[in-house]
């Protein structure tokens, strides 16, 4: 089957869209860091219903989650793309998967220190 691009405005968007949802349906349930991420998400939000926060720490709540999750699976797309091209461990692969994992790294303390500074005073 040959790829056709779609030359028209609405349905190329729509097909965009739903290789989009596709998309991150499958990184939510194949990918078990996606997973335990995702999952930590859906319990923070359970938490700021549950305390209340105000919705400037709503915007920076659901920043944090939606930041973690985008790195995450870029992170994941680079793994993937890397073993495809080179199935073996290699050195300079090695390197650049550290490397997008230091990013996700980076994302997960942001998140958390966003959670500490919205949750410690409101559990002090």
């Amino acid at each position: 089957m040959e790829f056709q691009k779609d030359t028209t405005f609405f349905t190329g968007r729509l097909k965009s869209v739903t290789y989009a949802i596709k998309g991150a349906g499958k990184l939510i349930t194949t990918e078990h860091s996606v997973m335990v991420q995702f999952s930590i998400g859906i319990l923070m939000t359970i938490a700021g219903f549950y305390f209340g926060i105000s919705k400037t720490e709503w915007l920076f709540q659901t920043l944090a989650i939606g930041l973690v999750l985008s790195v995450e699976g870029l992170n994941t797309a680079i793994e993937k793309i890397a073993d495809f091209i080179h199935p073996n461990y290699h050195e300079r692969i090695g390197f650049i998967k550290d490397i997008a994992a230091g990013a996700v790294l980076m994302a997960a303390m942001t998140a958390i220190t966003i959670g500490l500074i919205i949750y410690i005073p409101i559990l002090l």
